[in-house]
């Protein structure tokens, strides 16, 4: 499970390459997904060098290269029905956990 956390400045630049490959594949250049997002140029150019970015910003480079609709799952629950849901759910954490993340 160790070798799976990740520290949030990992993230970000993971995040940061994905938005750089999906904009080389919609055949976009910095200057172009900085105009139509209304994100400045030098912010999008430190975001995919070094994964920092304000949320906003991000949200906008993410509307322009549809990825927006991912954001709104983010930190959604799930609602459960009975204290049963929850248990089983925990148990099924617990075993993937032991199990290195595989669940069997």
């Amino acid at each position: 499970m160790l070798e799976q956390l990740k520290f949030p400045s990992e993230i970000a630049k993971e995040i940061a390459e994905n938005e750089k490959k999906k904009r080389k594949f919609r055949k976009l250049t910095q200057k172009q997904l900085s105009q139509y997002s209304g994100v400045s140029l030098p912010s999008l150019k430190r975001f995919e060098q070094t994964g920092e970015i304000s949320l906003i910003s991000l949200l906008k480079t993410a509307s322009v290269l549809d990825e927006s609709s991912r954001f709104a799952e983010l930190f959604t629950g799930r609602e459960y029905q009975s204290i049963q849901e929850v248990i089983d759910e925990r148990n099924q954490s617990s075993r993937m956990y032991r199990n290195g993340g595989t669940g069997i």
